[in-house]
């Protein structure tokens, strides 16, 4: 490939600002490998569980966050947190709705407000796909990692958790 060729400058240009901005690279790699490793896991993990119970990890997030807080959260609550933007939450739960997995309902009092709670079946499924869930976890991350990296990782993890409450 030619020296001068488009793909080299673009190449030469994004190195140049990727050391611009942080200088002598420090923490890129760190970031890209987090980066792959989230989007390699989630991706395994929700066709693994999709493929097995046929829940997509987005909606047993929704029906885990359901059940930690009792079987029932406010819309607002449920946004704040799960892993899915507002917008997608409320389509999600639209359809969780739709296959009978969730209720909806308006808050009393609240004009406003809506609370999502699980139905029978929404327990029943989640008691499906909690072990396989968790299975995939531990063979995909919890069993490549001793103790002590494990610990390492909360820690370091628990230090850059941002608050996502504004979007």
């Amino acid at each position: 490939m030619d020296e001068n060729s488009p793909s080299i400058a673009v190449a030469a240009l994004f190195d140049r600002l990727v050391e611009e901005s942080l200088p002598g690279q420090r923490g890129e790699k760190a970031w890209r490998t987090l980066l792959h490793a989230h989007a390699t896991l989630m991706r395994r993990l929700d066709t693994d569980l999709r493929e097995d119970t046929g829940l997509r990890l987005g909606d047993f997030d929704v029906l885990a966050q359901l059940a930690g807080a009792g079987g029932e959260l406010r819309m607002t609550d449920l946004a704040a947190r799960t892993l899915i933007s507002r917008s997608g939450l409320t389509r999600r739960v639209a359809r969780l709705v739709d296959e009978g997995l969730v209720r909806r309902a308006n808050v009393a009092g609240d004009g406003r407000g809506v609370v999502v709670a699980l139905t029978d079946a929404g327990i029943a499924a989640l008691a499906e796909t909690v072990p396989v869930h968790l299975r995939g976890v531990s063979k995909l991350f919890v069993e490549r990692l001793d103790d002590q990296e494990l610990a390492v990782l909360e820690t370091a993890l628990g230090k850059v958790i941002v608050d996502c409450t504004f979007g």
